[in-house]
């Protein structure tokens, strides 16, 4: 008779990409042959001993649940979360901050390592004073009984309705906790994934830290008329006398399958369709789609770095690739002579030129294009930038933007990334132009999650080999 369920002990030794604990044990089949099954283990950490339940142990790999810790790592902690054993916002609130930071650092330097970069110029990770309430922008998810909360660790088809969350801002969550007060004295339905239908969608809510502006923007399949304008003005009601700070109350009709945060027509029910952040200074309009960083404290660490080591001169021309909304094009801006941003989203160009404009910059210029062929077209017009910053999504640059870059041979290049492995890989290509990698600085703006961003500068060396830019 086959073996459906079979209790393990497992030692921990190294996280998967998630920040999950990973482990293996060897077991013989029904065939006396010694088979190896690796087990993933959420909230647990390396060297410790663990008892699980593991169904179907036939199997190669298992994600399975700790039903007891034998041996305990000296460093975890009682989560102070309430939800954090089931929801998926964090995963190591069960380990001391500080250990946090070690692991992040180890993740920058065996990155860098990997592709053959000497791992000491990984200084170590800056973290939070404290690293709780920081984030200025979350996504809730509706359950189809109306439940606002977020989705369960490893299973995005069950949402764990939420009274607190410990990383967002404190308003926010209050303003989302009142939202979630409405929807249940209305009786109003959340979407079924599975069936197509139910009204609510998502939750957005996104608070400047500078102007303490609030949004609030609410993803339904339908609009706020018919049937559903008296609950609608019902929350108007509520928000304007509760949370005065909200100065964008949005609808947005959502209707694609595709479990996102977009929205096909949009309507202000309070407000306007933007708020105002500040970064080192400088203002910003955001809308509920607009990309800025959601840590306003770590993120100007992020700027302060990238500015000391790109040591901006205002006899130089720079050109900032990947540039968004302009966080850090409008404070090198005021640094340089001429500065060119390249983005492929045209919302954000559009944004970019609003917000220099807003701050009274006229030396720049925001370009609208792919950015392999968008430097192409600056360096036309552009000439050679002294200093070159790019800020790539998750997935990297990629080996054809970075060889152009390294073929335009700017002097500088202040890489800030999201992810130490792409970044590795993204500045390997820069070796053979004569580059040399001169620090890593990791930063913090995730806490309690595997997350780390980190800011690095390539100088370019006259008469460099690839050997030389290498360990």
């Amino acid at each position: 008779m086959t073996v459906t369920n079979e209790e393990m002990i497992v030692e921990i030794k190294s996280f998967d990409e998630k920040g999950s604990g990973k482990g293996s044990v060897w077991r013989e089949n029904e065939k006396g042959i010694l088979k190896k099954l690796r087990l993933t283990v959420p909230q647990t950490l390396p060297g410790e001993k663990v008892r699980v339940l593991v169904d179907k142990p036939d199997r190669r790999r298992r994600r399975v649940d700790a039903l007891e810790i034998l041996e305990a790592h000296k460093e975890r902690i009682v989560a102070p979360c309430p939800h954090f054993e089931k929801c998926g916002g964090c995963v190591w609130q069960h380990w001391e901050f500080q250990g946090q930071l070690k692991a992040k650092t180890n993740h920058v330097k065996s990155a860098i390592e990997a592709q053959g970069f000497d791992p000491e110029l990984v200084k170590d990770t800056i973290g939070m004073d404290n690293p709780w309430h920081y984030r200025n922008k979350m996504e809730f998810t509706f359950s189809p009984d109306g439940a606002l909360g977020l989705h369960e660790q490893g299973n995005f088809r069950k949402i764990i309705s939420l009274e607190t969350c410990l990383i967002a801002g404190k308003e926010m969550v209050e303003a989302a906790m009142e939202v979630a007060e409405w929807v249940k004295d209305h009786q109003l339905k959340g979407y079924n994934k599975d069936l197509h239908e139910g009204l609510l969608r998502h939750l957005m809510v996104r608070q400047s830290f500078a102007t303490g502006e609030m949004m609030l923007a609410l993803f339904a399949t339908e609009g706020p008329t018919g049937e559903h304008e008296k609950p609608v003005a019902d929350l108007i009601k509520r928000i304007e006398e509760k949370f005065p700070q909200v100065k964008s109350l949005m609808w947005l009709e959502n209707t694609d399958w595709a479990d996102r945060t977009q929205s096909e027509k949009s309507h202000v029910l309070a407000g306007r369709d933007f708020i105002y952040d500040e970064m080192d200074g400088y203002r910003f309009r955001l809308w509920f789609d607009t990309f800025f960083q959601t840590n306003p404290t770590q993120a100007q660490k992020l700027v302060d770095l990238a500015v000391e080591m790109g040591e901006p001169k205002k006899s130089e021309k720079m050109i900032d690739l990947f540039c968004g909304v302009g966080t850090f094009s409008l404070p090198f801006a005021s640094r340089v002579g001429k500065l060119a941003g390249i983005e492929i989203v045209e919302s954000s160009i559009e944004s970019a030129k609003r917000n220099a404009t807003d701050n009274g910059l006229t030396n720049t210029y925001f370009l609208a294009k792919d950015a392999r062929k968008g430097i192409d077209e600056v360096l036309e017009s552009f000439g050679r930038p002294e200093l070159l910053l790019l800020d790539p999504p998750r997935s990297g640059a990629g080996g054809k933007v970075m060889r152009r870059i390294g073929r335009s041979q700017p002097e500088r290049i202040v890489y800030v990334s999201c992810n130490p492995d792409t970044f590795a890989t993204d500045i390997k290509e820069l070796a053979p132009f004569g580059y040399e990698l001169k620090t890593v600085q990791p930063v913090d703006l995730f806490p309690h999650t595997v997350h780390v961003e980190c800011v690095a500068l390539m100088s370019r060396v006259k008469g460099m080999t690839n050997k030389n830019c290498l360990k």
